[in-house]
């Protein structure tokens, strides 16, 4: 194998904090793993996974699904193990990190399980403010990381990779900019005339990765025969969105788009109901991918539409369960009393990815981990994942699709996919609707 060009870059160790976290023990073997990078290795029978998510803070949405799916890959392990591709069976080892949302703390973390866990394998979700840091101190300290849950170019060109200088122990899957794109743009033709969209971006690596004007939304929205209305871009945790709703309301925007946190939205969103900003259609990444999130706009949420990454009606199965997607999300809702969101499906598919390559290495040293990987393709829960296919090296695409969150009688919301024009293989339950502000 002729691994992919390394960025190198200067981990960011620094003096470790005291970290709390979760660690699940599978098999009762003990583990003190040794090996080159600070990974495993060794002659031991247990292999060690680091998950890294945020589970409390403003993207905790984004870990809400962790328990369930570690509980669910817990007991498999413990049935099952992982067998490497000499025969050998292996224990293995889970121990979860909270970054509690904080970029910093993404990257201490994962530092924290390189030098004092001796991880063979971290796993990671959830926004480039996560995935980035602990990507770039696996690449440091060269132990294989696997991610998800970024739009692939934030991942890639915002840890300053290029088309031909990339990653070597670091690998992605999921969606790009140019998949969201086509789904956002067939959901916009349900507006009426529309001649220019407000463009919501917060000043972090999704606004600038959406806001790039060669690979982002403003291209893209001129190749539409529209203008892009992009006032400035904001920080995170901004409390009074007045000047970014003044130049949507001055320009007539009746389209809106954006990428802001979970709360930032019903901030702004709030705030542009009370002054008077009714845009026809709104697609927002991010912010509203979950049920808790919309429920908390209230009625305000209805014919509110974003991207779909995984969903119950997603014609794919686990590879380790054999469940498929409807009975996944079923199971969920069963055990835990919560509608069943997004990241469920990413999360389960992380441990397939990482199950699938283990079983493919020559070994547990960080190289043969490595190479695994970088030839790794599996079908999964969210769908197929090459890193042979591209778009970049180190890089496979997920299927997207999109959606609007629909009120339903009892006050809840149900997410119903409405444009599938890039992955008919997903069915649609409905057809992109205008946002009736008559009815608020």
């Amino acid at each position: 194998m002729t691994a992919p060009k390394t960025i190198r870059r200067a981990g960011r160790l620094g003096a470790l904090a005291l970290l709390t976290a979760s660690v699940v023990v599978l098999g009762g073997c003990s583990a003190t793993l040794g090996g080159g990078g600070g990974g495993g290795g060794g002659d031991d029978k247990v292999i060690k996974i680091g998950y890294v998510t945020p589970q409390t803070g403003p993207l905790a949405s984004f870990g809400e699904a962790d328990s369930f799916v570690i509980d669910q890959v817990t007991s498999y392990y413990k049935d099952n193990g992982i067998t490497l591709a000499d025969g050998e069976k292996y224990d293995v080892e889970i121990i979860t990190k909270d970054t509690q949302s904080d970029p910093k703390r993404a990257g201490d973390v994962a530092a924290d399980l390189i030098l004092k866990d001796g991880v063979d394998v971290i796993l990671v979700s959830s926004t480039p403010e996560t995935v980035n840091p602990v990507s770039d101190q696996c690449e440091a300290n060269q132990v294989v990381c696997i991610s998800t849950v970024a739009p692939w170019q934030a991942w890639y060109f915002g840890r300053g990779a290029t088309p031909d200088d990339g990653f070597e122990w670091t690998y992605h899957f999921f969606w790009g900019i140019e998949d969201v794109q086509p789904v956002y743009a067939d959901i916009w033709k349900v507006a009426t005339d529309p001649q220019n969209v407000a463009m919501l971006l917060p000043n972090d690596s999704d606004g600038g990765a959406w806001a790039d004007p060669a690979t982002g939304f403003p291209g893209f929205i001129e190749a539409q025969g529209l203008t892009p209305n992009e006032p400035g871009v904001y920080p995170n945790g901004s409390t009074d969105f007045s000047a970014q709703i003044s130049a949507f309301k001055q320009a007539n925007s009746s389209v809106l788009m954006g990428i802001p946190i979970p709360p930032d939205f019903t901030t702004f969103w709030k705030q542009a109901v009370q002054q008077g900003y009714q845009p026809e259609v709104t697609t927002i990444a991010k912010a509203i991918l979950f049920p808790s999130a919309v429920e908390a706009l209230g009625e305000l949420g209805n014919n509110l539409s974003t991207e779909v990454w995984w969903a119950p009606s997603y014609p794919y199965s686990s590879s380790l369960t054999g469940q498929s997607s409807a009975e996944y999300a079923s199971e969920f809702e069963k055990v835990t009393g919560k509608q069943w969101t997004q990241p469920l499906g990413f999360a389960e598919a992380l441990f397939e990815v990482v199950t699938a390559a283990l079983n493919e290495s020559a070994s547990t040293e960080p190289a043969d981990i490595r190479d695994a990987v970088s030839t790794l393709k599996v079908d999964t829960i969210v769908g197929p994942v090459d890193f042979t296919s591209g778009p970049n090296a180190n890089v496979s695409k997920t299927p997207l699709v999109g959606g609007q969150w629909r009120l339903q009688d009892d006050g809840g919301y149900e997410l119903v996919i409405v444009s599938n024009a890039e992955n008919p293989q997903v069915p649609t339950a409905g057809t992109p609707e205008k946002i009736d502000w008559s009815a608020r």
